[in-house]
């Protein structure tokens, strides 16, 4: 089963895309900031990492940009799903290694077709 490694802060929004991955099929594992997604990341590898940008401590800019800089895990895709959905945001985020941009709130299907497809790449 595949394990997506979800980086979010808000319960709420947690329960929502938890619920999401797992109607799809996927193995959620949640963390609500940057430092708990290392610890996870140095115990086991996802195949894919969701976060949102804005965290307690570390955004979720800089912990792409470390994600995709560090050799043991700039293969796994990183998916940047937040509320800052400007065209610039989104721009940002690709630039800082992201491989999808999705904007909150979410949609289901795009959520799933953009996770199941950086997931069979």
């Amino acid at each position: 089963m595949n394990t997506v490694l979800l980086v979010e802060d808000s319960r709420t929004e947690t329960e929502v895309l938890t619920r999401f991955l797992k109607q799809a099929g996927l193995q959620v594992v949640s963390v609500t900031c940057g430092e708990d997604a290392h610890r996870k990341l140095q115990l086991y590898k996802p195949d894919l990492v969701l976060i949102d940008v804005i965290l307690p401590g570390q955004s979720g800019f800089e912990l792409c940009r470390e994600l995709k800089t560090n050799a043991n895990t700039q293969k796994i895709p990183v998916v940047i799903c937040s509320t800052k959905g400007t065209e610039a945001d989104k721009l940002w985020g690709l630039m800082l290694g992201a491989d999808a941009y999705v904007p909150k709130p979410v949609e289901q299907e795009e959520l799933i077709h953009t996770v199941m497809r950086l997931m069979t790449v």
